[in-house]
Order: C-alpha cells, then sequence, then structure tokens
C-alpha cells in the first residue's frame, strides 16, 4: 500500500512539472470506456488477428473490445481470477486462472466460448489467498511460462489443499513471518510444453506479478519488494537458476530435505542469481507488474528493443534499457510516462496494431485504478534519455535529440549518489523503504563531455563499485531548441564492471 511517507519520496524524486508539461504535448492518454456493470479490474489484455481486443478481468469474465464501434462484447464468463491471457487464433484464448491454465474456445463461430480445455493444472493451491499466478507467455519453440505466487504470511491455508504439503517451505510453525511455498510450485515459474507437460523452470520467486520477453525472446520477470526483496526487481530468467527468495527451494528435484529458511544467508546468497535492474523503492516503483518488449513499428520508434514495465501504486510506467556486459544483463530504469492522465494501478499492456499502447489497470485490495487506458504519441517529440551504457570510468547517456552544449556540460546539472541493497532475511512486518539502502553517498562527476553529434554525454567518475545503484538526476539538460527534458530521473544497476580494452 502507498504510504504518505512513499508518496513524498515518489514526489521529490519523480515529480517534474517541467517534464509533466512536455509530456502533455509528447505523449496521449485516452480512456477505453468501459462496459456498464463491469468491474473493470484488468488482468490480461492481447490482440485478434482482426484488431479486436482481449481482455479479461478478475471477476472471470474475458471480453472482447471492437475499436471501430467501441462495443464490447463477452466471450466468456465464470473464470476464478484470471490474471493473463494470449491469442492462439481468431476463435481461441490461452487464459490463466487461478486453478489451471485454460484454452478456452468458439468452436461454432457465434463469438461466444463454448468449449474449455484444460492445458496444466499441474501445480499446488492451499486456499491461502495470495496464491495469484502471472502469465502465459509463449517462446519461438511454442513453450508457455506461467509464474506462481507465493503465499501471504498474513493468512494460513485450508485444511483440503490441492498437492502435496511440506511445511518446510515456511519459516515457522505459523508462517506468519514470511511469504511461503508449502504445495508445488509457489514461487516458481514453470515451463509449459505443447503436448501439456508441465516443467519446474526457476525457483525462487517472491511476488513475479510480470512475466513476459523481450523482443529478442529472453524472459524476464519483475518481481515485487517485501521479505528476501529488498526493494522491487527485474531478473532474466533462465533454467535451474534461483532467485533468491528461499521458500520455493523446496520444490527442486534434487532437493535435500533442509528447511531453506534455517540456512544461513551466506549460503543461499551463493546460491541466487542477482537480478538484471533493480527499480529502487519509493524512488523508481513500488509495485511493478508485466515488462512488454517494444517491438518495431510502434509510435515508440526511439525506444525499439526496450522494455516498458508498469507501476501499479502510481501513475507511472517504467522504460528499461538493458545490455550485456560480461555476459550478464544489466541496465537501467527511467519513467516512460508519468501523469498526464495515466491512472495508477498499470498491470497489463499490450500495443495495438496502430503502435499506439494500451495499459490495463487494477486495484485487487491495493492501491490502483480500473480500466483500460491508450497512450499515443503526441504531435511533438519529447527529448528523452534514449539509453544508458556504462563505459570504463563512468557511462554514456544518449538522448533523442541534439543537445544544449552549456546545459549538457554543466556538472552541477548532474546530481548522482550510489546506494547498495543487502540481501538478507527481513521480516515482512518490517517497512520496505529507502532504509534497504547502504553505502548511501553522493557521487560528485569529474567530467562531463558532449558528444560530436550533440547527442550524448560521457559521464565519468571518480570511480565505479560493483553492486550499486548509481542515481542520477538531471536538472538542466535541454534540447538545442530548448525544449526540456521530459524525463530527469534514471537509475542505473551496475552489477559487473566493463572490461578494460588495453
Amino acid at each position: 500500500m502507498k504510504s504518505a511517507f512513499l508518496s513524498g519520496l515518489f514526489l521529490l524524486f519523480g515529480g517534474w512539472s517541467a517534464a509533466q508539461e512536455t509530456a502533455q504535448t509528447s505523449y496521449r492518454v485516452e480512456n477505453i470506456e468501459m462496459p456498464a456493470g463491469l468491474d473493470a479490474e484488468t488482468g490480461g489484455m492481447a490482440f485478434f488477428p482482426n484488431g479486436r481486443l482481449a481482455a479479461c478481468f478478475t471477476r472471470g469474465e474475458v471480453m472482447v473490445y471492437d475499436f471501430p464501434s467501441k462495443q464490447w462484447s463477452v466471450f466468456a464468463s465464470g473464470l476464478h481470477e484470471p490474471l493473463g491471457l494470449l491469442v492462439e487464433s481468431p476463435s481461441q484464448i490461452v487464459v490463466l486462472q487461478r486453478p489451471e491454465l485454460t484454452r478456452i474456445s468458439d468452436t461454432d463461430g457465434d463469438g461466444k466460448a463454448d468449449h474449455y480445455e484444460t492445458i496444466t493444472d499441474d501445480f499446488g493451491l492451499s486456499g491461502n489467498y495470495h496464491e495469484f499466478n502471472y502469465g502465459p507467455v509463449r517462446d519461438k519453440a511454442g513453450n508457455l511460462y506461467i509464474a506462481l505466487n507465493t503465499a501471504s504470511s498474513g493468512a494460513g491455508y485450508r485444511k483440503n489443499p490441492r498437492g502435496p504439503v511440506n511445511l518446510a517451505g515456511r519459516d515457522s510453525t505459523t508462517g506468519r513471518k514470511q511469504m511461503y511455498s508449502i504445495v508445488p510450485y509457489r514461487g516458481w515459474v514453470l515451463q509449459v510444453k505443447p503436448n501439456g507437460k508441465t516443467v519446474p523452470f526457476a525457483s525462487g520467486f517472491r511476488s513475479p506479478n510480470g512475466i513476459g520477453f523481450d523482443t529478442k525472446g529472453n524472459l524476464f520477470v519483475a518481481d515485487n519488494q517485501s521479505d528476501w526483496v529488498e526493494t522491487s526487481k527485474l531478473f532474466h530468467v533462465e533454467k535451474g537458476k534461483f532467485y533468491g527468495h528461499p521458500a520455493s527451494l523446496i520444490w527442486g528435484d534434487d532437493w535435500d530435505g533442509r528447511n531453506p529458511f534455517r540456512m544461513p544467508v551466506k549460503e543461499l546468497n551463493k546460491m541466487r542469481t542477482e537480478a538484471a535492474v533493480f527499480f529502487p523503492h519509493g524512488i523508481m516503483a513500488n509495485s511493478p507488474s508485466e515488462p512488454v518488449g517494444i517491438p518495431a513499428g510502434t509510435q515508440f520508434p526511439q525506444f525499439e528493443g526496450q522494455l516498458l514495465v508498469g507501476e501499479m501504486n502510481h501513475d507511472r510506467i517504467m522504460r528499461v534499457m538493458l545490455e550485456k556486459v560480461d555476459g550478464i544483463f544489466q541496465g537501467a530504469c527511467v519513467p516512460f510516462l508519468d501523469g498526464n492522465g495515466l491512472r495508477m494501478g498499470n498491470n497489463r499492456m499490450v500495443f495495438a496494431p496502430d503502435g499506439s499502447l494500451l495499459t490495463g489497470q487494477i486495484t485487487h485490495g491495493w492501491a490502483g485504478s480500473k480500466g483500460i487506458q491508450r497512450i499515443s504519441a503526441g504531435e511533438k517529440p519529447a527529448l528523452d534519455i534514449q539509453n544508458m551504457q556504462v563505459i570504463n570510468g563512468g557511462f554514456r547517456l544518449t538522448f533523442t535529440q541534439t543537445l544544449d552544449k552549456k546545459a549538457a556540460t554543466e556538472l552541477s546539472g548532474y546530481h548522482i549518489r550510489h546506494y547498495a541493497y543487502q540481501y538478507q532475511k527481513k521480516p515482512i512486518s518490517e517497512p520496505i523503504d529507502q532504509s534497504n539502502q547502504s553505502d548511501i553517498r553522493d557521487v560528485k562527476p569529474a567530467r562531463v563531455t558532449l558528444s560530436a553529434d550533440k547527442k550524448s554525454v560521457t559521464v565519468l567518475l571518480p570511480e565505479l563499485k560493483k553492486g550499486y545503484v548509481y542515481e542520477f538526476k538531471l536538472e538542466n539538460i535541454k534540447s538545442e531548441s530548448g525544449t526540456p527534458l521530459v524525463n530527469r530521473l534514471i537509475c542505473y544497476s551496475l552489477n559487473r564492471l566493463p572490461v578494460k580494452k588495453n
């Protein structure tokens, strides 16, 4: 939930009135009218080949929207908390609901589903309210991927669970200290093969409300902060790896039977794979959602190949720019859009055939909103950070327009600090805020230079520290024509240092 303290932090670091004024001419946000009587908490969205939108809502409906007529129709109803879907054909949708992954088909062509097929239900249900399921997404080989939430430490489980129960998946007899996994495979990403076989793929997630591919086929998950997740993160997910929350370890085929909560933190830390990008809590995001790759042909070609990630607790959508350093993904996150009519609760996103972006919103008992909005490019392009890369001794920031040289090279306009996040067993009752950051220090740039084409600045620092987030606030950047920078906050997660060239 959003506290006044965190809201203040967010406004301090993210609320830029000049940027919002610029955004009003750079991006258009419009509401899509929802049908009367629908509780429009959006769980998933996808497009049919003919341009109609399919959307599922948490009360169990799958609806279809026709843009020319602006009319909604019911494709299916009676589902149990669907939180994701994908379109397979003009008459077929795959939906992930709480009990199963389901293929829903319209076999007689009347526009309504009449056939429901279970693809897989090969995972456990304890009855805990927090056992949400996210996805599906499909890779190029036809495999589906789904992500399963752990159970809430604030609630128990029912006496008739689905699947075997293993109480080693929680940290106490009551389970009130940490999120837990006492039935298979809570806290896992599962792979579902085209024949329906379900394969445990990767473990260690807490609340992975966001699973998606980038435009090159790499799988990413956005996990939400709290116990064992020091701040929200974006993970590059690979088979067989463990990503930090210990509860799910007990469901690995080769697990030795120990209670993972009793293991030394150092041992768990050696086992885990760190995130590609940190979303600093109260600064960049409090509750990230689905990552969506920006393909070719959108209304935002300047960001092609990057990722958009929704944010639930604020009226923000983020943009993530990644690079590989020493074979490992790392990179920066920056606001894509703040305010400008955008609502809170941005849960699911999809690009429309015309290249605009649709965002579906949700509250689900937390901070948020309801409904669907469309984001289109405005008539005046924004000056924005196009990319950020680490270099020997500093960073290179590339912009979407040529820069004013004096403003771009003035050292006083670069407010930089670094901080690290410590992997730890932090009780869920303790607040998640900036106290999770260690070694918070201001960093003064040693030198800033502008490239010959006036689109990139090189910022050299006294030193670079591996394992730190570098937070930049850019005060004075403007284009040659005087356009202010639309987003002035950017955070780079420095997991690896660049290899020095001889």
